[in-house]
């Protein structure tokens, strides 16, 4: 993920702003980390480059 995308992403629920946090970046790319809603507090994991922004109920049914 690009860390440019923070200009368009914002959080599913309740469409506030998301704080971008890294575990671990290559080069401009963001391959592990999360984005964190600055209001409701749901935190949506990124992962290979990939932000999962499914709600919290959608993640599980997607995970099983």
């Amino acid at each position: 993920m690009k860390e440019s995308l923070m200009d368009v992403l914002c959080c599913p629920l309740d469409k506030s702003d998301l704080e971008l946090e890294v575990d671990r970046e290559d080069d401009e790319e963001i391959l592990e980390g999360r984005l964190v809603c600055v209001d409701c507090g749901e935190a949506y994991p990124i992962e290979d480059g990939i932000p999962n922004l499914l709600p919290p109920d959608m993640r599980d049914e997607a995970a099983a």
